[in-house]
């Protein structure tokens, strides 16, 4: 029998934190080596789940939980300005990172993906692990090559820290390798209120609301003669995430270097 895949969780304390908690507890093919957060104390990794949790390092310290804990993949939900830092130490001590978080920049992913290579081991980072999400954004490249007059609409929670989000952007950059760059709108429109038309990527905007109540949707709008082309994809609760990020966490151990982008570990 395959021993299981040993996991550590950065943001273990943190919402979508326990819910990856509580996926590796579920499942026999994985094993919780340890469990990162600054506010380690409160973590009982084993109340998630109704059961006992035992052998867990829980720490504030992720060099110290990557060096004595053996995890083989480290997975990061925590915040932008952090999740980089996270990332480069998690490479350093040969641990694969596996990283929802958003905001890196083309820079950084490419940076990562060298820290790698050098390293032999694989890496993965996901503006978004929800089979749907994903769908919609093949979805959404495909209907480009047909109807190239675009916009993305995205709905977050107020509490969400970059904009746009990180699914957006990727979106956008599929629609962009389809799709030629094409200036759309009035040449001759003027924004009264500055912003009001978006955040401007290769010739189309995207738009970011950010209001209380909302979890995650965005919707993909395409117009043409005498017809408009909606597609939207709607999450309701961090769970849906997990079925993504447990295929991630097994996959990640099989590559080399940094990838960028759940959709190439789902065929």
């Amino acid at each position: 029998m395959t021993e299981p895949i040993k996991v550590a969780v950065t943001g273990a304390g943190g919402r979508m934190g326990r819910e990856v908690v509580k996926m590796v507890l579920e499942d026999e093919a994985l094993t919780l080596a340890a469990a990162v957060d600054p506010s380690a104390g409160p973590i009982d990794a084993g109340s998630l789940v109704g059961k006992p949790a035992t052998g867990v390092l829980v720490t504030d310290n992720l060099a110290e939980a990557l060096r004595n804990s053996g995890a083989q993949v480290l997975v990061d939900f925590t915040v932008p300005h952090a999740a980089y830092g996270n990332t480069v130490t998690a490479i350093e001590h040969g641990v694969r990172p596996v990283v929802g978080t958003t905001g890196f920049s083309t820079e950084q992913i490419e940076a990562l993906d060298k820290l790698c290579r050098d390293a032999e081991i694989g890496g993965l980072i996901a503006p978004n692990f929800s089979i749907g999400a994903l769908l919609m954004m093949k979805f959404a490249a495909e209907a480009a090559k047909y109807m190239p007059h675009v916009e993305i609409i995205e709905y977050h929670g107020d509490q969400k820290l970059d904009a746009p989000s990180g699914t957006s952007i990727k979106t956008a950059e599929m629609i962009a390798e389809t799709r030629q760059e094409l200036r759309q709108g009035n040449p001759k429109e003027e924004e009264i209120i500055e912003g009001s038309r978006g955040g401007y990527y290769n010739g189309f905007r995207i738009h970011s609301v950010r209001l209380p109540g909302v979890f995650a949707q965005q919707e993909v709008i395409f117009g043409g003669h005498g017809q408009t082309l909606k597609i939207r994809h709607d999450s309701y609760e961090r769970a849906g995430y997990m079925p993504g990020v447990n295929v991630a966490v097994k996959k990640v151990i099989g590559y080399t270097g940094m990838i960028y982008g759940f959709e190439h570990l789902m065929d």
